[in-house]
């Protein structure tokens, strides 16, 4: 695994495709049956990008304390935002943006010091030779949605070899002409690795650009994890990402406007790094390129949070296990430093259980103030309460960071050992 990756904590995950022209939810719209397919695929003609400016995006996502961002190459609508030379469905062919979309995402980026991530659907409900053949093991009886699955006797093997190689021509085209940080997946599910070729999808992968990370979604040759919008309450013990949608949609959706408050957003970034791992937090573009105000004043909000108490968020891991304090933590690498996370007003004080380290000082991050604090309680292997006194005017609006500097590496205390 790449350090820039397990260090990152932050990504900003983009959505951006002709799905943004009538604001419809992207691909899933016509699987489902919510418009027709042609209805879906006529926004073509809508799409123009004619405000999009790559460099805006770039700063919006440094000013959020973000360290990469994954752009949505192709859905599983099929539309390239590059030139593809494997088929003529793309931006750059048939709509009026009728150019790469890709090249100055990375370009800005990287003049940045951001990681550039692509997203890529496995599977792609517009391709003729994709609804070939039918997942292993599947009921004959079930016919299985039109755009996915061939009618049973109608598979062809034959044909879904042709769209393999479709698939690993424009993989091949990602990696040769963006040389990407992060290749996120999606869409795995509809075929088994085996017919996916997944292991040999991999080691085509190392073998172009070894460099580069790839997310689970490669069904078992993955390097980490990746939950959706809910944080795992036992966190995956490797490293992991959340993604999340700022409000309740990928993409733009101009309908709704159910956004996460910026406290929300750094509750759950909290929660995740404490966990060790990354949020890639979702936003979704409009038409014209531009990114909704509502979501930029929200990524703003939580990069000003993160400037203010980055010792607590760069250069951390995950923090206490369940049950040592009621909340997330991370720990300094040199584990020395533990940083306590507080949502909500104490009443009086907070309790840490289970450190056998003294603590030497206890701070509140960002305005550096002094926290009163005591070990109450501990016998011989024991430790006692280390108790926190946090007055209010103390405390952060959106979440209060708290340092203990300890006197070595922390060192806990997990279970009675003796009858």
């Amino acid at each position: 695994m790449q350090p820039w990756f397990t260090d990152g904590k932050l990504g900003i995950f983009l959505h951006w495709g002709i799905y943004s022209v009538d604001g419809v939810a992207e691909s899933w719209s016509f699987f489902n049956g919510q418009v027709p397919y042609d209805t879906y695929m006529a926004q073509l003609d809508g799409f123009e990008a004619q405000k999009w400016d790559p460099d805006a995006w770039a700063d919006l996502f440094v000013q959020a304390g973000a360290a990469y961002a994954v752009l949505t190459a192709k859905h599983h609508d099929g539309v390239a935002l590059w030139d593809t030379q494997a088929g003529d469905l793309s931006v750059v062919k048939r709509t009026p943006a009728a150019r790469d979309l890709i090249t100055p995402y990375v370009d800005a980026l990287r003049r940045r010091g951001l990681k550039v991530g692509l997203y890529y659907s496995h599977l792609d409900w517009s391709h003729p030779d994709y609804a070939t053949v039918r997942p292993d093991g599947q009921d004959p009886d079930d016919r299985g949605n039109l755009y996915s699955m061939p009618a049973v006797g109608e598979e062809s093997p034959e044909r879904w070899d042709a769209f393999l190689a479709f698939h690993r021509a424009q993989v091949r085209e990602l990696l040769g002409l963006f040389q990407p940080d992060l290749l996120w997946f999606d869409g795995e599910w509809e075929r088994s690795p085996e017919q996916w070729r997944m292991a040999e999808l991999a080691e085509f992968i190392a073998e172009l650009s070894p460099h580069t990370v790839v997310n689970g979604r490669l069904t078992g040759h993955g390097d980490y994890a990746t939950p959706e919008q809910g944080v795992p309450v036992e966190p995956p013990k490797g490293p992991w990402e959340l993604c999340l949608t700022v409000n309740d949609s990928w993409g733009y959706q101009p309908q709704d406007d159910h956004h996460k408050s910026p406290r929300q957003l750094v509750r759950v970034f909290a929660e995740t790094v404490g966990g060790g791992g990354n949020l890639l937090l979702a936003v979704g573009p409009k038409a014209d390129g531009t990114i909704p105000p509502e979501q930029a004043e929200r990524l703003e909000a939580l990069g000003e949070w993160i400037a203010g108490h980055r010792p607590a968020v760069r250069d951390t891991v995950r923090g206490l296990p369940h049950g040592h304090f009621y909340g997330p933590s991370t720990l300094s690498a040199d584990r020395r430093t533990l940083y306590l996370f507080l949502f909500d007003r104490p009443n009086e004080y907070v309790v840490l259980r289970g450190v056998r380290n003294t603590v030497r000082s206890a701070r509140v991050l960002g305005s550096g103030t002094d926290v009163r604090h005591e070990r109450v309680g501990g016998l011989g292997e024991v430790p006692g309460w280390e108790y926190l006194y946090v007055d209010d005017d103390q405390l952060d609006p959106l979440c209060t960071v708290v340092a203990l500097e300890l006197d070595g590496e922390l060192d806990l205390y997990r279970e009675h050992t003796r009858d």
